[in-house]
């Protein structure tokens, strides 16, 4: 069984922002395979099944994101268990969890997929890093950057909405992204 993570924000203003890019994505996904959202109290995540997976979106905000992934996975029992914290240490999760997430390092309508990277500065990213104790998982990594990035900042940039000519270039992208973590 594969752990499919996205990430981003839960409170409705940030719906449709960058920085919601793996729900986004999680949400299409979800859709395709007629899979619907429920609340799991246990990890303070909306769970969907879909075939051979488990997608997530945590409830938690972006940079808790971690307390949500750690517990699926330990209720999975997806993490290593024989020597405590000292086996999950580097623990390999390349295979068990995908987590899919805005990265303002990559052009909008561009994404990148890899395994055993740093969190490159992302919150979320650092959130699971820090609570899985590893960072080797693979991470989709979803394009947001644009021409604002630059004038306005980073926080402010990840946290506006895409416009309408952003969010057609993301939806271009997300079949190929889509394929991409089914072959995982």
């Amino acid at each position: 069984m594969k752990i499919i993570v996205g990430l981003g924000n839960p409170d409705p203003k940030y719906k449709f922002t960058r920085h919601n890019a793996g729900f986004i994505i999680l949400d299409k996904m979800a859709e395709e395979r007629g899979a619907g959202w429920q609340f799991n109290k246990k990890f303070n995540a909306l769970t969907a099944r879909a075939e051979d997976a488990i997608l997530i979106k945590p409830q938690t905000y972006m940079n808790n994101s971690g307390l949500a992934v750690r517990a699926a996975l330990d209720y999975y029992k997806l993490l290593p268990k024989k020597l405590g914290w000292l086996a999950r240490k580097n623990a390999n999760l390349a295979d068990a969890l995908i987590v899919v997430h805005d990265d303002v390092d990559i052009e909008l309508g561009k994404f990148k997929a890899q395994p055993d990277r740093s969190s490159a500065g992302h919150r979320g990213v650092q959130s699971i890093i820090n609570q899985l104790k590893t960072q080797n998982f693979t991470r989709v990594r979803v394009g947001i950057a644009g021409e604002q990035l630059e004038k306005i900042g980073t926080e402010k940039f990840v946290l506006q909405k895409f416009s309408a000519a952003e969010a057609d270039k993301l939806k271009k992208i997300i079949p190929e992204i889509i394929k991409n973590i089914a072959k995982k």
